[in-house]
This record gives structure tokens, sequence and C-alpha cells, in this order.
């Protein structure tokens, strides 16, 4: 269910027009593909694509992207109530939802006389009912221990197989990543050599495809402000086998020109926080009016920034997971208008649309609608320091 106030609704038929309702049904259901992008320092696709296929699991390659492999998305099923239950937060409903195996701390409450291998339905906080499954701890156990296997999903409604208990996972071969995250990395185009920043790096997808397309020939800096956030990117890199490529630094990007003043980069990304109005599924969220500009006014301090680290002919690629013009063309416009030295290079992506004709400019942008092209929403800008 979403809630978003007539502002809002407003704001997204300037994207959407007449098909805003359209957009907003297409959140509650995932895409038909999930896909994983391989990390290709250590293996190559079709050696994923045979052993995945070895064990039943269907797998096929991404028309254009020779990293990216994608398993389609099996459902919608029929979950249904059973008179024991347990209730998670949003995020862990939603990975449920998809067919992910229960763990502890995303568990708020549960049924005080589940015991271990009961049959237990797997509800959100809104009431959806996402998975049955066999519990694998006692009630007591879910709440009080906080880690470890609480539920094993049997069924969901809908389903891809539990990617991060695969051995290819846990050997660092593949990251799960949406298709149009993966076109941010390709769209800047990071070469070895060159000193490439990531300003809102965790939790790392972008950093290590980063590192992958340059084989760990760039100088690659993370930047994050979260300490927890940071960590889980450290994990994940070392998962990858990236930790030698990467420099992490904790830090607020908005103020890396004076912080980090001996910056000087070739290439950087900002992909900052935004209101993700184009992550899909949705089971339920909330948001109004005043989120979007406050995201906006946010997100345009990190371009800011980048026009102060950034070398001349530099590039910095812009992208968010939200489809609102005032967190996508908006942001980008006013910094043109702001930074005279910058100029947008088209972005060329054949299946995705352009931006929203706010301006002289709006054809450079890229654009991904769940409705249209069965991905998440996404934006995705690439601007050249021309002086």
């Amino acid at each position: 269910m979403l809630f978003y106030d007539d502002a809002l609704v407003n704001a997204l038929k300037q994207v959407y027009s007449d098909y805003v309702d359209v957009f907003l049904r297409s959140l509650i259901s995932p895409g038909s593909r999930y896909y994983l992008r391989v990390n290709t320092m250590k293996v190559s696709p079709d050696v994923v694509i045979d052993r995945f296929r070895s064990r039943g699991i269907q797998v096929f390659r991404d028309e254009e992207l020779e990293e990216a492999i994608y398993i389609p998305v099996k459902g919608p099923n029929k979950v249904g109530l059973r008179d024991k239950v347990v209730v998670v937060d949003k995020y862990t409903a939603e990975s449920v939802y998809m067919g992910s195996h229960l763990y502890a701390p995303g568990v708020i409450k549960c049924s005080e006389d589940i015991r271990r291998g009961d049959e237990v339905t797997v509800i959100a906080e809104n009431g959806v009912a996402v998975g049955e499954g066999i519990a694998a701890m006692d009630c007591l156990e879910m709440v009080r221990k906080r880690r470890g296997l609480a539920v094993e999903i049997t069924l969901s409604i809908y389903s891809v197989p539990p990617i991060r208990s695969t051995p290819e996972y846990l050997e660092g071969l593949i990251y799960p990543q949406s298709l149009p995250a993966m076109y941010v990395a390709r769209v800047l185009d990071p070469k070895p050599g060159e000193l490439v920043i990531d300003m809102c790096a965790a939790p790392g997808g972008k950093t290590g495809h980063i590192v992958e397309l340059t084989k760990g020939r760039a100088q690659v800096i993370a930047f994050d402000h979260s300490v927890k956030r940071l960590r889980s990117m450290a994990e994940e890199l070392e998962r990858l086998g990236h930790t030698a490529f990467v420099e992490m630094w904790r830090a607020d990007s908005r103020y890396l020109h004076i912080d980090f003043s001996w910056i000087r980069a070739d290439r950087v990304v900002v992909d900052p926080p935004c209101t993700a109005l184009g992550v899909r599924p949705k089971l339920f969220d909330r948001k109004t009016y005043s989120d979007v500009l406050n995201a906006s006014a946010y997100q345009i301090q990190f371009l800011r920034s980048v026009a102060r680290i950034l070398k001349k002919g530099g590039v910095v690629v812009y992208s968010t997971c939200t489809v609102t013009v005032e967190e996508n063309e908006g942001v980008v416009e006013k910094f043109l208008e702001e930074e005279e030295c910058f100029e947008p290079e088209p972005v060329d992506i054949s299946r995705s649309s352009r931006g929203v004709p706010i301006s002289r400019y709006s054809y450079a942008y890229a654009r991904f609608h769940p409705h249209i092209h069965d991905t998440p929403g996404y934006f995705i800008a690439k601007l050249v320091k021309k002086c």
C-alpha cells in the first residue's frame, strides 16, 4: 500500500501524466528478471551460468551487458495465513516477498507458541502475508538472539533462488544489482590509472563494478558518512576480493572539497540519498512532497562539491533510484545554471527513455520506468567539466 500526499502524486503526474496509476501499480510487483553482476575479475559469466544450470537454476545472459546475468522471477503465488505468524519489518518483508529466507534481525514479533519445526506465515507490519516456511528457532530465540536463520521459507509471493546462500555468492563470484544500477559504472567509463571517487558508496555495488571494469588498475576512493554502512561495504568488498583496490573513508561528501581539498578526480559517481520512489517491489511506502523537496536540496550539495574536486575534462555521473523531476532533471539543471564549466554529455543507453522534457538538455539524460522497461525506476545523467 502506497501512501503519497496529493502534492507528491501531482509531481509524479509531471512525469507520467495519465499513466501515473499504471506506474504506481508497477511498484507493487518486481520486474520479471532478477539481475546479478558477475565478478569478472574472478570468473566469466559462462562459468557462473553453467554452475547455476548444473543445479537446475534457470539463468540467462543479458542481451547487452556482458557482466550481467539474470534469473526469471516466478510468481505471484498465493500464500496462506497460518495460526502461527512471524511479523517482520518492511525491508525484511520485501526480501521474503521475493523468496529470501527470514533471518532473526528482521523479526519484530511472533506468536509466542512457535517452536522449531513449526509451519508459520511471515507477515509484514501492515498485515500482508509474504511467505510461508518452517521455523528454525523458537519465537523467544528469534526475538532475543537477533541473529541466524529464523524461518526457512518454502513459499513466497514471488521467488528467485536464495542467492545469498549459493556457493557463487559466498565465493564472491556474483553481486545482486539491478540492470539500471549496472549502467551507472558503464556510463562513467572509468579507465586504468585514473582517480575515481564514489561519493555515496555504501553498500559498494558501484564501487565494486568500477574495480571490475578497470581490472583493479584505477585508484578508487569510496566515501560514506555512516560507520555502519562502511563496515558493511568493507565486508562486501572483501567477499568480492576487491579490498586491496579501494580506499575507504568516512566523510560527508558534500564537503569533500574542504575536508579532502587535495583531490583532483578524473571521474566521480554521485548516487545520493533519495526518496527511492523507483525501488520495487514495495509492500508499503509513505512519502510526502516535502520529502522530495528536502531530498532535492540535499542532493545538489554533492554536485557542488564535485565542481571543486573534479579535473578539467573530468566526468561526473549523477544517478538516483527515484523518479521525480525535482530530484533528477531539476537537480542537474539547477547545477548547470550555477556551474558554467559543466555540460551534459548524452547518455546513450538504447533500452532506456530520455529525460522529462523540462529544458534543452533533457534529451541527454536516461530514465528507466518500471511499467515500460520492466526495471526499477532510475535516472542517469553524465556531465563533463569543460573548464
